[in-house]
């Protein structure tokens, strides 16, 4: 049996090819997609992110405006894309203090 830890990330099909789930990753639809489980435990791809924008992760004050803009402490929900573009910063290298 497979222990679950923090570096573990399982392992679903999607639409007949298998996928890692909640790992973000670059392309797709929008500029990033990930592969979530939703509550009904159907495999669902959540893109999210402006292709025609930068992600502006290596200035502070500007991840701060926009966890506060985008209200994202209350974002619990990992079958959404604001979920995701909040938690982007973290996923991809840097971390917005106060509400993580």
């Amino acid at each position: 049996m497979i222990k679950a830890s923090v570096d573990y990330i399982p392992e679903a099909e999607y639409k007949g090819k298998k996928v890692q789930l909640n790992k973000p990753k670059r392309g797709g639809s929008k500029k990033f997609y990930v592969y979530v489980k939703s509550k009904k435990g159907n495999v669902k791809k959540v893109s999210f992110g402006d292709t025609n924008l930068s992600v502006k992760l290596k200035q502070r004050g500007a991840r701060a405006s926009f966890a506060a803009r985008h209200k994202c402490a209350q974002k619990k929900d990992k079958t959404k894309a604001g979920y995701w573009s909040c938690r982007a910063t973290k996923l991809f290298g840097r971390n917005i203090s106060g509400w993580w």
